[in-house]
This record gives C-alpha cells, structure tokens and sequence, in this order.
C-alpha cells in the first residue's frame, strides 16, 4: 500500500521526494504532469516505483473522463483540493486490492506509451523528410 500527499503546487516549495503533478484547473483538470505548472496539485510519495504506479492510475482516471462530474465553475472549470484528495485515495486503494493486476496493467499502459512515443518521433520524422523533399522539389 502506497503513503501519498497532495499539496497544493507552490513555485518556491523545493520537493525532495519522488512526485509527480496534477492539472487542477481547465477542461483537462485531473491530468497527470511530469513538470509543474500553474494551477497544479504536487503528490509526493515515498518511492519512485510508487510515483509511477500512482501516476498511471491517475492517467487512467483522466484518460476515462473520471474527474469531469467532480469540475465545478462555469467559466474555468476546477477541482477542489478536498474532492481530489478524497477521491484520488480511494481509487489507489481499489488498485491496491488488486496488486498484481495493477502491475500487469502499469507495465502493458507504460510499453505503449512508449510505442506511442516511438511512434509519433517517426511520424515527425517523415514530416520533416517531406518537407526537404518538397523544399528541394522546388528548387
């Protein structure tokens, strides 16, 4: 079982321990972030191996539109602090009960973020291959 805190993010906070962050504010409030930003949340827990387990089950609520019935404001749309803390805790704790299905699930989400990233570096790549084609073509 994981010991995680949510803060509210604060620039001149210096974080010594593993965390990672999460949107508070906008249409993608709830998304996990790897480097702050204004209007964020900062979970820190104890071990690396934990900050990336609670990130994918953070990813995974984003991903599924979990967060959007618990946005309130009509203008900028937000999460409270409290709704987070108290909702994020026991989706972590339902993960936790199932343990070894959470770290097949980590592991299988983690590899095709990376096909995922492999793959948009080669789409990239092509774009930047057409273009000198093209810019060549017209020469």
């Amino acid at each position: 079982m994981t010991s995680h805190n949510v803060l509210t993010h604060q620039p001149q906070r210096t974080v010594t321990q593993p965390h990672f962050f999460i949107l508070s504010k906008g249409k993608n409030a709830g998304k996990p972030l790897k480097e702050s930003c204004p209007n964020c949340f900062l979970i820190t827990v104890k071990t690396a191996e934990e900050t990336e387990s609670l990130y994918w089950i953070a990813y995974t609520l984003w991903k599924a539109n979990f967060w959007h019935q618990y946005q309130i404001g009509s203008v900028i749309p937000f999460i409270r602090i409290g709704t987070f803390k108290s909702y994020f805790r026991d989706e972590v704790l339902k993960a936790f009960k199932k343990h070894q299905k959470h770290v097949d699930f980590v592991n299988r989400i983690r590899k095709l973020d990376e096909l995922q990233h492999h793959y948009s570096k080669t789409i990239e790549q092509i774009e930047n291959l057409k273009w000198a084609l093209l810019q060549n073509q017209l020469r």
